[in-house]
């Protein structure tokens, strides 16, 4: 499977501000039965809205803040990474 490097590119330029900003809680979940990777920047994430990137990919909005990330088909996506 080819991977969409926009996509990967847009989650870890994510990932890299939230740790920039000093972010105080990020956490990272794996399902393995749903290949589905769970990254949150705040606990609870109370999501408010979900913006779909092309490759299936969620990113978590609340008061057009990202508040987590969704990755679906994790494995498939990411296997040669």
């Amino acid at each position: 499977m080819v991977q969409n490097h926009h996509s990967t590119n847009k989650v870890l330029l994510v990932v890299y501000k939230e740790i920039k900003s000093g972010a105080s809680h990020i956490s990272f979940d794996f399902d393995e039965e749903a290949d589905t990777l769970y990254i949150s920047f705040e606990k609870p994430q109370n999501a408010t809205d979900t913006d779909i990137l092309e490759d299936g990919t969620f990113l978590r909005i609340r008061d057009d803040k990202i508040v987590g990330i969704t990755i679906t088909n994790f494995s498939q996506k990411y296997q040669h990474a």
